[in-house]
This record gives structure tokens, sequence and C-alpha cells, in this order.
């Protein structure tokens, strides 16, 4: 039984990647056309109006919510909310995407009826380029697939699955024609671990020299742990008078020290720092900490600028407040 059960959730899944394949092939210059009256509406300050009935609206959903993650402002209008006051929404330069892979959707088509009043383009995205939807409208794209994965041919599958795919494909097109970077990203995903992720520096983040230890090599183990201390943190950086780098001393390696020579306490810090520590520039993204820590397993992190000047530290036990972890 279950050979069959596995037997069977393998057809249905390459059923639909043959779908996939058959889409990707299929583009072509309708593709395009369709990418450069969506570029057209965005620069007119349009937005993008994606309309279904049934599986094909749900996926009209997700769509247009993508493409608002990526700065091409678009919404899901259900057509027959739109008949009833939701045409409302509709404004000059918008445009309208009709999603449905038949194209002889009886609600779709009474709505695009009214649309054309308002002088909008109407984009189809179908698998029926001689339907009724496709001859109502200014660019069709086909979308055509070898066959559903329902038994019955009957439920939407593989034309769901390409559909969904064909957005995607369509989102990171403009994505990349309208030059949408990680920094336009993050702005648009302010509250989560991505915009954090994409926007949040090194620089937002470091404890400044304020409230961290930095002394010189000739301080006394004895002062810097004082100054530890006072600043609450686990290491003392150790730089010259230029305020470049000279090394690193953190609370483990004194414990390390202590127990091995009671009398480290009065010793230099010069003579039992870290030389060569790890260290990051401040312009530099504050997921790099994570990596860093994980990487080179260490607590502390200093942080110096463009000239490799001491800026301050970040110590592993800020980041859980930050969600970098």
């Amino acid at each position: 039984m279950t050979t069959d059960i596995l037997t069977r959730a393998r057809e249905v899944l390459d059923i639909e990647i043959n779908g996939l394949q058959t889409l990707r092939d299929s583009l072509g210059k309708e593709f395009a056309a369709t990418i450069a009256c969506c570029l057209e509406t965005l620069e007119q300050g349009g937005k993008l109006i994606w309309t279904g009935i049934g599986k094909s609206g749900y996926i009209g959903k997700k769509i247009a919510a993508t493409m608002s993650s990526v700065g091409a402002p678009s919404i899901f209008m259900h057509p027959v909310e739109a008949l009833h006051g939701d045409l409302g929404i509709v404004q000059e330069n918008d445009l309208i995407l009709a999603l449905s892979y038949s194209g002889e959707t009886t609600e779709l088509l009474r709505m695009i009826t009214y649309i054309r009043r308002f002088g909008l383009k109407v984009i189809a995205i179908t698998g029926n380029g001689e339907s009724q939807l496709a001859h109502a409208s200014d660019v069709v794209l086909p979308m055509p697939i070898p066959e559903e994965a329902c038994p019955f041919k009957l439920a939407p599958t593989t034309s769901t699955t390409a559909l969904l795919a064909l957005g995607d494909a369509m989102a990171m097109v403009l994505l990349q024609e309208r030059h949408f970077t990680r920094e336009n990203y993050g702005r648009l995903h302010p509250g989560g671990a991505i915009g954090l992720a994409v926007t949040l520096k090194v620089k937002d983040i470091v404890r400044g020299s304020d409230r961290c230890a930095i002394v010189d090599e000739n301080t006394l183990l004895r002062d810097a742990l004082y100054q530890m201390s006072e600043a609450r943190c686990g290491a003392a950086i150790i730089a010259d008078a230029d305020r470049r780098v000279a090394g690193i001393f953190t609370d483990g390696d004194f414990r390390r020290l202590a127990k091995a020579d009671t009398a480290v306490l009065d010793r230099k810090m010069g003579e039992v720092m870290t030389r060569h520590p790890v260290t990051i520039r401040s312009d530099a993204m504050a997921v790099e900490v994570m990596k860093t820590v994980e990487q080179r397993r260490i607590n502390s992190v200093i942080v110096v600028d463009a000239d490799d000047r001491v800026v301050g530290l970040i110590d592993v036990q800020d980041l859980p407040g930050l969600k970098l972890i």
C-alpha cells in the first residue's frame, strides 16, 4: 500500500514538473509584451490589478502579494465584488491581469465588460488562446500545460502550479528590470527578521567606545578587568595611540590564565592579549556578525572603520535582543 501511495504521489509531481517545463519552453514575445505593459503601468504611477475566480483567484492573491513585496504595487480584485462596488479601486493608468485557465469564466468575463469602460488595458493569462477572455484582452499570455494531475482532468493542479510559477517569474523579472535592491526589499519588510537581515548594519548595533573597554598594551590586567566590569562586556580591546587594533582579551582568557598563574593580575595587556583578533567593518551588514561568530566560534567581535580604527565591540550577548539569532 505504501508503495502505491508513493508511486501516485511521484506521478503527480512528475506531471506538474512536466507542466512547468512546458510553460518554460513556451515563454516568448507574449511574456515580454506582458512585462512591458507592467513596466509602463508602474512607471506611470499605476498599479497591477490581479483578478480571477476560484483557484485562479487564490493564486492571484499570492501573486499580488509577491509583486507588492518587490516594489510593484499590486492588489487582488474579486470579479463578483468588483461588480458590487470594488470597481472603485480602479484608477487611471492601472493594468488588469485576468487569470483563467479556461478563459470562459462567466463572472470574470462580465467584469471585463465593465472594465473596458475605464479604458484600461487587459492582459489575459490563460491556457486557451481562443477563449472569450483572450478575445476580450489587449495582450494574451498563453499558459499551456499538457495535463492536469487530477485523474479526472478536472481539479486545477498542474494549471495552478504553473500559474503560481509564472507569477513568480514575472515578479523576479520586474524586480530586475526596475533595479529593485536588497535595501529596497528591506524597507518594505521592516517588521521581521528579513528586514533586519537586509537593512541593519554593524554600525547600528555596535557598542560604542563609551560602552566598551579600550586599553593599551601597558595597561595592567587588573585595570582592564575593572573597565570590562564597568562596561559590562566580556572583552577588552587593546589599541595603540592611533586607535588601531593591537589585540583582544576576553573573560575566558582571564579564567584560563588565572588557573595557571595567580599573579596574572599584575601582568600587562601586551603580554596576555590575543594578537590579530577578528574584526568587522562598521559598514558591513549586521547579519555578517552572526556568520562571523558562528564560523570563528567567538563571543566578541571588534568593529573598525574604513581606516581600521576601533569603533567599538559587538558582544554575542547583544544579538538575541536584536532578533538576529
